[in-house]
């Protein structure tokens, strides 16, 4: 059903993964897949099985990105008309590109809750048929074909490492490996501030969390999906969580290593492997899900991953206000080979003394070590800095 429709995408072996994990790491790249993310596969195999009536009223989706780009664009290769309702804050990439693919885009709501209860209304209102970004046993189905490419593409496979929203993806794949392969591990991966399935595999049942804080919103989902959750905690083995400086350096790693540009939740798995990477038998697949990401969101993470790795350090210091001040602090940091990127320099501000001056500095260093040698050097120098 999905040939000449979504692309067989490329596998590709990280050697320094590898060298962490201490067995080969493969990477399965559905950031390069059709619309930028995985999602085209379900949302077609659930507009395909549509029947002639079903299409004729069309379909109508929430979403902040990738589903609504899936099913915009399986949407139009069918055939069949679409409404897709996304946040009002959604990013403008996202925004035009769900145009793009044939969509009629409706901006409601400020948060996915709102928007999602807008497309269920008029879906009752209009006849549209509602394409529920997982919780389908046809979205699920489609979601399945990235395990069976995994295993037609590393066979050898011994762990499949995943990332996990509402369970869409992750029970698709265990779906199809564990038929074919029960002796693949499966191992899911959620961001530690949007974690709904630890509580909900302890409970036995979906459990709703609220409060949700992630630079990962393709895996931002407060409550599993009723279908993918039975698969889950059936046949997936292990749910790990990642913190925010793990999804941060992962994305970073994802796009210095392998020159790869995958969103925070693509590289959730990447994360999970660098936060314990001897703790994987390999050899390993890790899903990059997605590669959707804002720019302007892309260069805050990767700002935030170089401060994680001790690669960007931000100081700020109060100086005498005398003339030659800032320049014998500026000499200081060439001393210790410390690259300056921005200088920001106050004089009016209610805290200061009223000879004091007070001085951002935001530095490139070259890891852990060096930030300690600048804070060394600063110390010796006589300067205190600010917390």
């Amino acid at each position: 059903m999905l040939s000449g429709v979504a692309r067989a995408t490329a596998m590709e072996g990280s050697r320094y993964l590898s060298g962490l994990v201490g067995a080969p790491v493969h990477l399965k790249c559905e950031n390069l897949q059709r619309t930028g993310s995985f999602k085209i596969r379900g949302a077609y195999v659930r507009i395909a099985g549509l029947s002639a009536e079903e299409r004729a009223a069309g379909v109508v989706a929430a979403s902040a990105g990738n589903h609504a780009q899936g099913v915009a664009l399986a949407a139009s290769l069918l055939g069949v008309r679409s409404t897709v309702f996304m946040p009002v804050g959604a990013p403008l990439p996202k925004v035009a590109a769900t145009r793009e693919y044939g969509a009629e885009v409706r901006l409601h709501g400020h948060v996915v809750d709102e928007t999602l209860a807008a497309a269920e209304e008029y879906a009752r209102e209009t006849g549209a048929v509602f394409i529920h970004p997982f919780d389908h046993r046809d979205i699920i189905a489609g979601q399945g074909t990235v395990g069976l490419e995994i295993l037609e593409q590393c066979p050898e496979v011994r762990t499949i490492v995943v990332g996990i929203g509402g369970g869409g993806l992750a029970a698709g794949i265990a779906l199809a490996v564990k038929a074919l392969r029960p002796d693949v591990k499966v191992v899911g991966v959620q961001a530690a501030g949007a974690a709904c399935y630890p509580p909900s595999l302890a409970a036995g049942h979906p459990v709703a969390i609220e409060g949700l804080s992630t630079m990962a919103d393709g895996i931002k989902v407060g409550r599993p999906g009723d279908v993918p959750f039975g698969i889950i905690e059936r046949l997936v083995d292990e749910v790990r969580t990642v913190s925010e400086d793990d999804l941060s350096s992962a994305l970073l790693l994802c796009l210095e290593r392998a020159k790869l540009v995958v969103e925070p939740a693509g590289a959730s798995p990447v994360a999970a492997l660098l936060a314990d990477p001897r703790s994987f038998e390999g050899p390993v697949v890790a899903v990059l899900s997605g590669g959707n990401v804002d720019p302007l969101l892309m260069q805050r993470i990767l700002r935030f991953g170089m401060a994680a790795g001790g690669r960007y350090l931000s100081l700020r210091l109060r100086l005498t206000d005398r003339p030659g001040a800032l320049e014998n602090l500026l000499g200081v940091l060439t001393v210790v080979d410390a690259n300056i990127l921005d200088v920001g320099h106050v004089r009016t501000d209610p805290r200061l003394g009223l000879t004091e001056v007070e001085v951002e500095l935001h530095l490139e260093t070259k890891g852990p070590e060096h930030c300690g040698e600048v804070r060394t050097a600063l110390a010796e120098a006589g300067y205190v800095v600010l917390e």
